[in-house]
């Protein structure tokens, strides 16, 4: 990681810690506590499309894994949250290795339609498991995150928990794209044939960044059961992957600071446009379209050269 993301990490880290002292209402902490979630799932979605070249529609799939498998163990099983925690990345990890040995050996729309179909397979399951999940009703109760006796339950303890996560898997996603591994993505994502050639291990990496991105899709989804303390299959949806996806594509696909610069985009714009009423899907739509015709390598990339430019002029 360079010196500039260093100073970047650092700025976004003090301004992230003053936060709450200044904004002091939960509605904007609550915002602030999805942003930092959303941010996670698209970090691990960054790597593997933005870097890897790899399409997934159903990442909204392993969210769920992991607030469901959170919610079930700790209200009708009693496991602590840690235990509940490291529960739901080990079912995650199977569930991604299971999908992407098989699945990563498609391309392009094929790889598209193979993880869409896993993920509608996963919200069916939630649905049905009446028994476990509560079907469509969805699962109530889940306790709060607490360590040692100390409770997260309230806006500003559970905005720093979420961000000090969201943070820490930042740094180490800038310190894996600029590591062996990511110049190997990079590579894969430009040619696969000519990465073989170099000597990448094309699949071995494929099936290691697919599974890394599910792992931070199911801590996220963790954070989110603890958080709002209900969940049904609604929120795991297809819309979900999909939206998931737009953040990556608005926000800049081949750079992690446009994962977060489209996360916190598209979670804040909806709130936005609530005083539109009927008219906010429209509008929410020319937006995305405005901004995919005049940036289409994401916010990010044309902001920096934005920037570039009138540096140059001035």
């Amino acid at each position: 990681m360079g010196k500039e993301n260093r100073r970047a990490v650092f700025i976004l880290m003090i301004c992230l810690g003053i936060f709450p002292f200044f904004i002091r209402s939960d509605y904007y902490l609550s915002i602030m506590i999805f942003i930092g979630i959303n941010a996670i799932i698209v970090m691990g979605l960054s790597l593997l499309m933005g870097y890897a070249g790899q399409i997934s529609l159903g990442h909204a799939a392993f969210f769920g894994i992991g607030a469901y498998c959170s919610g079930v163990l700790t209200v009708k099983l009693g496991f602590s949250i840690f235990t509940a925690f490291f529960c739901g990345i080990f079912l995650s990890t199977i569930m991604a290795m299971a999908i992407a040995i098989p699945t990563l050996k498609l391309k392009g729309h094929y790889l598209a339609v193979a993880t869409l179909g896993f993920g509608e397979i996963i919200y069916v399951i939630f649905n049905e498991l009446l028994e476990i999940t509560g079907g469509p009703s969805g699962l109530s109760g889940i306790p709060s995150i607490h360590f040692f006796g100390y409770s997260f339950k309230g806006g500003w303890r559970y905005f720093y928990l979420v961000w000090t996560v969201a943070i820490l898997l930042l740094i180490f996603s800038l310190n894996i794209i600029h590591s062996r591994i990511g110049r190997a993505l990079r590579a894969v994502h430009g040619s696969e044939v000519a990465a073989q050639a170099m000597g990448v291990n094309v699949s071995q990496f494929k099936i290691q960044v697919f599974v890394l991105s599910a792992i931070y899709a199911s801590v996220a989804g963790t954070l989110y059961a603890h958080f709002v303390t209900f969940i049904s299959p609604s929120t795991f949806s297809l819309f979900v992957s999909i939206l998931l996806l737009m953040m990556v594509v608005i926000g800049g696909g081949g750079s992690i600071w446009g994962a977060l610069l489209g996360a916190g985009i598209l979670t804040v714009l909806p709130e936005s446009l609530r005083a539109f009423r009927d008219f906010d899907i429209l509008v929410y739509g020319i937006i995305l379209m405005t901004i995919l015709l005049f940036m289409p390598e994401g916010i990010f990339k044309g902001l920096t050269l934005s920037l570039i430019w009138m540096r140059k002029k001035w």
